[in-house]
């Protein structure tokens, strides 16, 4: 009977995977540690050296490389192909000096012990390779991923992901087997090919199919469209013996052409912090507690070693291609780990008799010192973005009690200013685009958040910018600038809208003020009786007047503008297409 069958296998590590790590994960937060930390510990409580709930490793592992996958995805929809242009030089000299700098540097330590060159090599190519999804998650937690120090760990680990094909194959040569340099070239080769065909794909196709999905208003397929995209190109590129985690951030970049990239990025944020912490627990999974135990002096020892290298690499690195000295500081403490790729590396060593720094324990080290440095990244990553922001802060008053004549241009610390004080609006209907006209001609900053096929058009046709997407997803409402706006406004939804609207803005700014329009009174008053919405505009005839008075009002604009701005908004300024009847929005 079906009542009776058993439980899939992945099924039974999975539940236990979620529910011991929830809870440890949970009393980690209570306690101030950050949930990566929460994670790893719950991988070692519940793993082969804790208390063995799970011992099917295997089964988390794939669930965990999905995990890292979406992670790349989600990072390459944040960011975009100009920026990888305006990042090339960090990228390709930047990459290629720290990882040939680290390697040299520890092959050079491991060969005065007397240990064998092709080992001490091997051990080198294993500590130059961070930890991107440690890296990324702590970026992204902290709103960092933008940042200077942000541009300089992304670009670096992305050389190191790319830089993990050829030493995959490089392993066979150093192990005594075939594999030769014309094998690497040929992976290099594939590699460019690969990023040629996104780039033009990119610009071409994606673009379209997804402004066409979106325009059906299906959250099912629009997602389900995106995850085709991630996953397809993922597989194509392992086809072609290309990492999957390279082949979803290039998806990611393909996406974040598109101006429903935003959106995207909401609808899929919920599967990654599934499967990236399912990633941090397969990772406390690996860690030997025992062996830990008894090896603590030589696993501390071994990660201080690892974190100086790591730290002088970054830096000079990040210095070598012109990075302030406090962001290059910065990106080596939150570069100063050991990757997941490196466990990877380190298999393909076994395979062929390469044991990290020759020793006879030397894989049960190298996992301890993995799992201890990845547990520590979160605190350095928050000392280097203090460092930074000291660092950013001594700048600009250093600029600002200078001449302004002859100053040499300074590294911008972000993409763009965030809004703060502004108004948000939800939804792109006739109201919405008086108010947003209103708010134009009074100079108050706002943001526009809309589902709707026809705001997307205005943006583009008008050169301004609306988010596409959905508030109720918290990547969407921090884009949005919810937590630092003024006043959020809904005034083409139906009331159940916006009573949801209301709670989301509450939730993010218990003291943003709610303004609503209703058609009528009495939906008004069941909204306003709740006290979600401050202000609800019911009147017909002056709705209008009223919805951009009352907006004005919160921006403490003198009464004689504000009658300025209204009429000019309502007789003069409008726009050709904001006579559209209030059904045309598609907005919830």
């Amino acid at each position: 009977m079906l009542l009776a069958a058993s439980a899939p296998p992945l099924f039974t590590e999975l539940a236990i995977l979620l529910v011991a790590g929830t809870l440890i994960a949970f009393v980690s937060s209570r306690l101030g540690v950050v949930p990566i930390v929460g994670f790893l510990a719950a991988g070692t409580v519940i793993g082969p050296s804790g208390v063995g709930l799970i011992s099917d490793i295997d089964l988390v592992n794939q669930s965990a490389d999905i995990g890292v996958m979406l992670l790349l995805f989600t990072l390459g929809i944040e960011f975009s192909l100009e920026r990888v242009r305006r990042l090339a030089s960090l990228f390709l000299i930047g990459g290629t000096v720290q990882v040939g700098l680290t390697t040299g540097i520890v092959a050079a330590v491991v060969a005065a012990f007397g240990v064998e060159w092709r080992t001490a090599v091997f051990t080198g190519l294993l500590v130059s390779l961070s930890s991107t999804a440690i890296v990324l998650k702590v970026l992204a937690e902290r709103r960092a991923t933008t940042s200077p120090v942000g541009n300089v760990s992304v670009a670096l680990l992305i050389f190191q992901d790319l830089a993990i094909v050829a030493m995959v194959l490089a392993v066979p040569l150093l192990g005594g087997q075939t594999t030769g340099p014309t094998d690497v070239l040929i992976a290099f080769a594939k590699a460019a090919g690969i990023v040629v065909a996104v780039i033009v794909v990119a610009r071409t196709l994606v673009p379209a199919v997804l402004q066409y999905v979106s325009r059906i208003q299906s959250g099912e397929v629009f997602l389900l469209t995106v995850l085709a995209i991630c996953f397809g190109t993922a597989y194509a590129t392992s086809l072609l013996d290309v990492s999957i985690s390279l082949g979803a951030f290039l998806a990611g970049l393909m996406v974040s052409e598109s101006r429903v990239a935003a959106r995207a990025l909401g609808e899929v944020m919920p599967l990654q912090i599934l499967f990236s912490a399912t990633f941090f627990v397969s990772i406390g999974m690996l860690l030997d507690v025992g062996y830990l135990a008894r090896n603590l002096p030589l696993v501390i020892g071994l990660a201080l070693v690892v974190v100086v290298v790591k730290m002088l690499s970054t830096s000079a690195a990040a210095l070598l291609v012109r990075q302030p000295r406090a962001v290059a500081l910065s990106g080596a403490l939150v570069l100063a780990q050991i990757g997941e790729f490196s466990f990877v590396l380190e298999r393909a060593g076994e395979e062929v008799g390469l044991v990290p720094a020759g020793l006879a324990d030397g894989t049960d080290a190298f996992i301890a010192v993995t799992v201890l440095l990845m547990a520590f990244s979160p605190f350095g990553a928050r000392w280097g973005q203090s460092l930074a922001a000291r660092s950013d802060a001594d700048r600009r008053a250093r600029q600002r009690n200078r001449p302004h004549d002859g100053d040499v241009p300074e590294f911008d610390s972000s993409e763009h200013e965030a809004l703060v004080d502004h108004a948000v609006v939800n939804g792109f209907g006739p109201r919405a685009r008086r108010i947003v006209s209103a708010l134009e001609l009074a100079h108050i900053p706002y943001t526009v958040v809309s589902l709707d096929p026809e705001a997307q058009r205005w943006a583009a046709t008008t050169g301004r910018k609306v988010l596409v997407g959905d508030l109720s997803r918290h990547v969407i409402a921090e884009r949005a600038g919810l937590r630092d706006a003024r006043i959020a406004l809904a005034v083409d939804s139906p009331p159940s809208a916006v009573e949801q609207f209301a709670r989301i803005a509450r939730e993010h700014n218990p003291d943003i003020a709610v303004l609503a329009w209703a058609a009528d009174p009495a939906d008004a008053a069941d909204l306003e009786r709740d006290g979600l919405v401050d202000h609800v505009v019911a009147e017909r005839q002056a709705a209008h007047d009223a919805l951009i008075a009352h907006a004005l009002g919160h921006f403490e604009l003198p009464e004689p503008d504000t009658e300025a701005v209204t009429h000019a908004v309502l007789h003069n300024e409008l726009e050709p297409d904001a006579t559209r009847d209030d059904s045309a929005s598609n907005d919830p």
